[in-house]
């Protein structure tokens, strides 16, 4: 159990007037809050969803419940940073109270900084809750250097390597933080940090769910700090895109890695981009004339498809009323007959039918597309084949389960995520395309202060015009460290092992009284009811209706508790069901066989 924000006792991070964010003293609470009296000042019980100190103190400063705080010490809000509630921070940083002998009055009271209280932290005693992540940190590594005072004049000089306090009016503000690095201050500082979060966030539950070798080399990223736009400012990671991306391509099938990629900030704009990139590869001239010079375009997609493809497609200057949804089956698939009969409909309506967005595991069900069928429709009306594989892409790293993505070579573009099954660190998003040259067609603007013909080297290493973005993350770094480290076996055992998780699972919920599965899973996401011992001897309408309550009702006390997280939703006819989605191949049958006892007890009184 980490050690909780400040008592009175500590020495906490200290601000004054002119450092706090402005107040806005004219704060009033919603509607319907009365207000309290806390260390002498008024403060407001909390709204929902907001918990007060496990301290047992009188505190009135309210922080969002985050779940567990043995995972949520480096969750710092502004209000722990700025110290307290508006109507604190006003009544504390008004001119009136900010003389020595109040500053000095106000260091002796109760600090409104503490992290929100949940079960496991409410009989803590305030010895284990006293100092938190950051200050431990400024204690083992920066505030042992503050040991002096910069005088008035040379302020300037402190703040920009010196330890001390720095003096300003007639308050003496210690300096927790430099604003200019120094070495000898802040490599203490540094490596302090990082053991602890090594020892009190990554290491403090049995399962490690971030993949190390990909976090390691999302730390390396950071620190270095590239920006991937040409070859002059990122010549190592341009390469490694490349390569990357090449490889990608080979494991869908297309011959020798052919065509080309991108790394995008996320899945819903990977889809994006396929949009913008289909509508080019079929009406190039729509660039530089817009879409006043072309008629109405279709966009087909499964009504189970990920809400990105109307969402980019009204962004893009679609519309959403353009994207036609195609009926699903019983299993969540998209269907071929109904497909067609969209397809004509558009015709008939003298629109243009431009692509079909199929998915490879939908959000919800986990379903996969039957990629081929839609492969031989695309083809009979000259459609883009697009396939969103951001969820169930990984599988193609497995030789027993790729088979759920057949046909998938035949796509004009792929959106794949390795954050997600694969479960690099976030954010790792990648589009991939059959055609080559159709990224710079489509998006390219030759700024000649950044894409000059005339350099020394090829500049079909420079990637950033292929980009709409100009400056980007690295994000291929701690993808290609994992996939180095661990090689593509390691990488297919880690999808097995989800998928094993995810039959363990199903099959300890078939037999267990009160689950009921929505359908056998075709990925990891497993989608149930839990019906509590009371309310079992309903039937029909009674207890559809008990079950649209139980999943908000049991998600709010998970929460709450902080014990896990397991998300719930409605499916058109269907009420509120539970959704697991495994993803951590860390995962022991235990903890898995944990989700559903823990579901029990949260609905025990339901």
């Amino acid at each position: 159990m980490e050690k909780q924000p400040l008592n009175p006792n500590d020495k906490p991070p200290s601000y004054s007037a002119a450092t706090a964010p402005k107040t806005n003293s004219s704060w009033q609470p919603p509607s319907g809050y009365s207000s309290t009296q806390c260390g002498g000042f008024t403060s407001w019980p909390p709204p929902p969803g907001y918990y007060p100190s496990a301290s047992g103190t009188n505190n009135c400063n309210y922080v969002p419940s985050y779940g567990s705080t043995q995972s949520t010490t480096i969750i710092m809000p502004e209000i722990i940073l700025v110290g307290g509630c508006p109507a604190c921070r006003a009544e504390r940083t008004s001119p009136a109270n900010l003389s020595e002998a109040n500053v000095a009055e106000d260091r002796g009271k109760p600090r409104c900084t503490t992290m929100p209280a949940n079960e496991e932290t409410l009989n803590v005693s305030s010895d284990q809750t006293r100092v938190n992540f950051v200050e431990k940190v400024c204690n083992n590594g920066l505030q042992n250097n503050l040991d002096r005072v910069c005088p008035d004049n040379h302020e300037e000089d402190c703040q920009n390597g010196c330890p001390g306090s720095i003096v300003k009016g007639k308050s003496n503000e210690h300096c927790h933080y430099k604003s200019l690095p120094v070495r000898e201050i802040h490599e203490k500082f540094m490596r302090s940090f990082v053991d602890l979060l090594l020892e009190e966030a990554l290491f403090m539950v049995s399962s490690l769910f971030v993949d190390p070798y990909g976090l390691l080399g999302q730390w390396l990223t950071d620190a270095l700090n590239p920006s991937v736009y040409t070859y002059e400012v990122s010549p190592v990671f341009s390469l490694m895109e490349e390569e990357i991306l090449c490889e990608m391509r080979k494991i869908i099938g297309w011959m020798d890695g052919s065509g080309e990629g991108i790394f995008c900030p996320g899945g819903s704009i990977a889809n994006g981009y396929a949009i913008n990139l289909a509508r080019h590869y079929r009406f190039p001239q729509l660039k530089e004339l817009g879409l006043s010079s072309i008629g109405r375009l279709i966009i087909f997609t499964s009504q189970d498809a990920h809400y990105s493809v109307k969402k980019l497609s009204a962004f893009l200057g679609i519309g959403t009323n353009n994207v036609f949804e195609v009926k699903t089956d019983n299993r969540g698939k998209m269907s071929i007959t109904d497909l067609e009969v969209q397809i004509k409909k558009a015709l008939d309506e003298g629109a243009i039918p431009l692509m079909v967005s199929a998915t490879a595991g939908t959000t919800v069900l986990g379903a996969f597309d039957p990629l081929k069928d839609i492969a031989v429709i695309c083809k009979k009306y000259n459609l883009w084949f697009h396939v969103d594989a951001a969820w169930g892409g990984g599988a193609l790293m497995s030789k027993k389960y790729r088979h759920l993505l057949s046909g998938v070579e035949l796509a004009d573009s792929v959106t794949w995520n390795p954050h997600k099954l694969l479960v690099a660190p976030q954010q790792c998003s990648t589009l991939l395309l059959r055609h080559e040259g159709l990224l710079q067609a489509a998006h390219g603007s030759k700024a000649t202060y950044l894409f000059q013909s005339d350099k020394f080297y090829s500049t079909s290493f420079d990637s950033g015009d292929k980009h709409i973005q100009c400056g980007r993350r690295a994000d291929v770094l701690k993808f290609w460290f994992m996939w180095k480290a661990k090689g593509t076996q390691g990488l297919e055992r880690h999808v097995d092992r989800v998928f094993e998780l995810a039959q363990y699972f199903t099959d300890y919920i078939r037999h267990r009284e009160g689950f009921n599965l929505i359908l056998e899973p075709e990925c990891t996401n497993v989608c149930f009811w839990y019906i509590p011992p009371s309310k079992r001897h309903l039937q029909g309408e009674n207890l559809l209706k008990v079950l649209q309550k139980i999943g908000p009702t049991v998600k709010e006390r998970m929460v709450k508790k902080g014990s896990m997280l397991i998300t719930y939703q409605p499916l058109r006819e269907l009420p509120n069901f539970f959704r697991l989605v495994l993803q951590n191949s860390g995962l022991t049958e235990a903890d898995v066989r944990f989700f559903a006892e823990e579901i029990e007890r949260l609905a025990s009184d339901l």
